[in-house]
């Protein structure tokens, strides 16, 4: 029982009950590692008073490879900690779900 209320803690400290994939784990790092790439160019280019609508430009790029990675994510939560909870009985993980979807619409 200590093992399902931890999984449903839902906190920064907790961890997933199944491990993420080897696959998951390279692509969101290769992802993140492109992004904060992108953010370093954005930083030079505001630094070098580039036109603002070319910073602008690059932000929005930014912005949708963040909202891809999220994307992946929540399919991962979706696909391995909603469903082991559901099948463990806690419907209120649909509570959870909806307060995630909100962060993203």
């Amino acid at each position: 029982m200590a093992e399902k209320s931890e999984r449903s803690a839902c906190t920064c400290a907790a961890h997933k009950h199944t491990p993420r994939s080897d696959k998951l784990k390279h692509d969101v790092g290769c992802r993140i590692n492109r992004t904060v790439g992108q953010l370093n160019g954005i930083k030079q280019m505001v630094e070098e008073d580039r036109y603002c609508g070319d910073v602008l430009t690059q932000l929005a790029a930014v912005e949708s490879a963040v909202k891809a990675i999220s994307r992946m994510v929540m399919q991962d939560h979706l696909e391995t900690c909603v469903v082991e909870r559901i099948q463990d009985g806690d419907t209120q993980v649909t509570d959870e779900v909806m307060s995630l979807f909100k962060k993203f619409m």
